[in-house]
């Protein structure tokens, strides 16, 4: 079973005038192996390097970095982490070797209790970290839930998707599997089954 920290909460601030200010949640997973789920812009530098030293980690001991999607604020810090592997949406990596894996139509499966499953439609290729852990099911679903407020809001998703229909397929799949969900811009929330 694994153990989930936030590491740093995302948030998205609408200024108006076509800007934003965002940055992309950031999550350590420990357990059988350790994982950052999104490294958040390239300015969480410090946030990433204190938590994981008030954790009693460093860099070298993460095992996997799970990018849910190639946006900049959800990369920023992957050069950190020199010696894991790297699962950037559809892409698996360990330095320049890459490993194909049919996302579309298989869960990339760690161990018995996490797996990295598609749920495009934010992007054509994101990626959600399915997770076992003390709270129940867990879903680090990046930006396929921008923050709870979306589930009453689906403009705060919909102005980012692109394929609508494909994204409300996959958030209602994630809805029916997963006790909780951290997604890309907000804090930890608990799901309220049939919520769509």
């Amino acid at each position: 079973m694994y153990e989930l920290k936030i590491i740093k909460p995302g948030y998205t601030i609408h200024l108006g005038c076509n800007q934003v200010r965002a940055d992309g949640t950031i999550t350590l997973l420990r357990g059988p192996m350790n994982l950052i789920v999104d490294t958040g812009s390239p300015f969480d530098m410090g946030v990433i390097l204190d938590s994981l030293d008030r954790e009693g980690l460093g860099v070298d001991d993460i095992d996997y970095v799970v990018c849910t999607h190639g946006h900049s604020d959800h990369i920023g810090n992957n050069n950190l982490f020199q010696g894991a592997i790297f699962i950037v949406s559809y892409d698996i990596s360990k330095g320049d070797l890459y490993t194909v894996h049919d996302f579309a139509h298989t869960p990339y499966v760690l161990d018995d209790d996490l797996s990295v499953v598609a749920t495009p439609g934010h992007t054509a290729q994101d990626v959600s970290v399915v997770v076992k852990t003390s709270l129940g099911i867990v879903a680090v679903a990046g930006d396929l839930f921008e923050s709870k407020e979306d589930l009453e809001d689906d403009s705060l998703w919909r102005q980012c998707s692109v394929n609508q229909a494909v994204q409300l397929k996959h958030r209602q799949s994630i809805l029916q599997i997963a006790d909780y969900i951290v997604p890309g811009h907000g804090t930890l929330f608990k799901v309220t089954r049939g919520k769509i």
